[in-house]
């Protein structure tokens, strides 16, 4: 394939909370972004920039030689591709910013393989806080030449950038992130209750570990929570993840059950779920 180069025509779909500022990162570098969007409001944010607007995915696709995506499940990347890939020209570059199953993007690399398009996984971490300042983490599945082809791109958004195998290996890396993500998050949400019934105040034992060797991301969002119900939206992106993850390794796997048992609990009670025992007091 061509080595599209950074000042190809960019395009991108999927303006949630993250997709947004990843879609602002690349329009303020300067480069040629087209944007569509299911919901037309969500384009309001970037009528004073320089990005144009497609009147559909196939519009876009037409338009651009690397495509960001950014929707929230495998049902919605699947049916963006569907769209795209017959409309796209060979020679271009889609790239799934999304977090889903790995056979998903292994599918559609194959269906964009026929028509000379390439498909790589891209998922991020970091969320919006990252995605604005440009220093995502960003996890690449793909044939090596267009990883690199599209690491220029990537630079605006992003400040490691990683390529970890074929197809599908982004997400592998990025479910199993957010799998030890969540099950840190039970182990420190464990730790403050632990506290607090033993009496220790909570804001003291915080900066504790917060400077010792318990120290860690999980323990800073934890301390943040008023109550895990108030982190119930991150919590069912974390629960489809782990789900996802015991798929890819056959749930019975000994080093995944021991993450999910260890995240499940606490997941649940987020969700209004509680299980029975300590963590649901």
């Amino acid at each position: 394939m061509t080595e599209p180069k950074v000042t190809d025509a960019c395009g991108f779909i999927g303006l949630g909370s993250q997709g947004a500022p990843i879609a602002r990162r690349m329009i303020d570098a300067g480069l040629n972004v087209t944007l569509w969007a299911r919901r037309p409001q969500s384009l309001d944010a970037y009528r004073q920039t320089a990005a144009r607007f497609a009147e559909s995915p196939a519009a876009l696709a037409a338009a651009t030689q690397h495509i960001g995506v950014c929707v929230l499940n495998d049902d919605d990347v699947k049916q963006v591709c569907a769209e795209l890939i017959p409309a796209m020209r060979p020679g271009g570059r889609i790239a799934i910013h999304s977090t889903v199953h790995p056979n998903t993007c292994q599918q559609l690399a194959a269906q964009a393989g026929e028509r000379g398009i390439a498909l790589i996984d891209a998922p991020v971490s970091g969320g919006a806080p990252a995605a604005e300042a440009g220093a995502l983490t960003v996890m690449v599945g793909g044939e090596m030449g267009d990883f690199e082809a599209a690491r220029p791109i990537f630079n605006t958004f992003g400040r490691l950038i990683v390529h970890l195998g074929p197809v599908g290996a982004g997400q592998i890396a990025k479910l199993i992130n957010n799998t030890l993500m969540a099950a840190n998050l039970a182990m420190a949400y464990n730790a403050l209750q632990a506290g607090g019934k033993l009496g220790l105040a909570r804001a003291a034992l915080v900066q504790l570990l917060g400077a010792s060797s318990a120290r860690s991301f999980a323990l800073d969002v934890c301390a943040r929570m008023s109550s895990p119900t108030g982190f119930a939206h991150g919590a069912s992106l974390l629960a489809k993840d782990v789900r996802l993850l015991g798929e890819v390794m056959h749930a019975g796997s000994r080093d995944f059950e021991g993450l999910r048992a260890a995240a499940t609990p606490f997941l649940g009670l987020a969700l209004g779920e509680p299980e029975p025992g300590d963590l649901a007091d």
